[in-house]
């Protein structure tokens, strides 16, 4: 692959792109209960489609905030891969926000200075089930804050075949996804694309899609 190729799909896309980007800043304007979907969705995502957690989520939203484990694994069963434990990290991690935190997301994500804390929240504290750094960062690039990289398969193909990493493995562990998603940040400044818009393009070059 040649960077003029990137740059010139990069330019058919960019409304696209920017639109999408302008949906998920709009998002953390809605309330905690819109905000708990989304991560949600990112619970749902990991080591599933895209597509998979957005069927699951609109299944279950009417059971979401109240429901019981029974009524979430009622509503994932058979449009999920994981229904029965995917319900349990809904569950655990919705009791804890509302028992620690009176289920206020947006005030407790405003109470971080620093991103990188901000994002280890989500990622690293073992009430919040399912996650880990590449959902984390999914699910604050979903509710409109800038500069994390979702690290899936997708973009770690992309950014082997452009020779920015020397292999498309997943990371195992925090360093190394930093590391790729420095990788990422730097190639995105060497092309003068937006680290944001970048992983939407990339993305939508392996699936056709320009999704959440």
């Amino acid at each position: 692959m040649n960077y003029q190729e990137l740059l010139e799909d990069y330019h058919k896309k960019k409304s696209e792109i920017k639109g999408r980007l302008k949906e998920f800043r709009k998002t953390f304007k809605q309330p905690d209960e819109i905000i708990f979907q989304e991560l949600v969705f990112c619970i749902l995502t990991a080591n599933a489609s895209a597509q998979m957690g957005i069927n699951s989520v609109n299944e279950i939203k009417n059971v979401l905030l109240e429901g019981s484990v029974n009524d979430l694994r009622k509503g994932l069963k058979g449009r999920h891969r994981f229904w029965k434990v995917r319900a349990q990290y809904i569950f655990h991690t919705r009791e804890y926000l509302k028992e620690n935190f009176n289920f206020r997301i947006k005030e407790k994500i405003y109470s971080f200075k620093d991103r990188n804390l901000l994002r280890d929240f989500f990622a690293s504290n073992k009430d919040i089930k399912g996650l880990g750094y590449k959902e984390a960062s999914h699910f604050l690039r979903n509710i409109g804050f800038k500069g994390y990289a979702i690290i899936d398969k997708h973009i770690l193909n992309c950014l082997y075949e452009f020779r920015q990493i020397n292999k498309p493995e997943r990371p195992k562990n925090k360093k190394q996804y930093i590391e790729i998603e420095n990788a990422m940040r730097s190639f995105s400044e060497r092309v003068k694309i937006d680290m944001d818009e970048m992983d939407l393009l990339l993305w939508s070059r392996k699936t056709g899609k320009i999704l959440k």
